[in-house]
């Protein structure tokens, strides 16, 4: 190997080792999301259909983002995971004429009553 080669070669792998030591993860900032889930429901507009009203769908507390995809061109989104699962459990949430029922032909997947919340471990 040249001499050339040889430098451009240890420049290349000094120049990833300094790339790699910058991309550690780090603890998310979980106290934000917490604070604005403070003002709003867990839920959404629509209740699952087989349940009669919305389902919690429990995930990884590490989990930071949802995506969301509608009918339409452009019309997927990734929003925020804000509310966490916690003890006391409020009661029982009902079909009682807030919630509207999933349509037969949804155009969003936000119309299934189906939303996600961190889990507590």
């Amino acid at each position: 190997m040249s001499l050339k080669r040889m430098v451009a070669f240890t420049m290349v792998l000094l120049a990833g080792v300094a790339v790699a030591d910058l991309a550690q993860a780090h603890e998310p900032v979980c106290w934000r999301p917490y604070a604005l889930s403070q003002n709003y429901t867990w839920h959404g507009h629509y209740f699952h259909s087989a349940w009669g009203g919305p389902v919690a769908l429990v995930v990884p507390p590490t989990a930071q983002v949802r995506t969301e995809y509608g009918w339409g061109v452009g019309n997927t989104r990734i929003r925020r995971i804000d509310h966490q699962f916690m003890r006391p459990f409020q009661g029982n949430v009902s079909a009682d004429g807030r919630f509207r029922a999933t349509p037969p032909w949804p155009n969003d997947t936000t119309q299934a009553g189906v939303y996600y919340v961190r889990g507590p471990w």
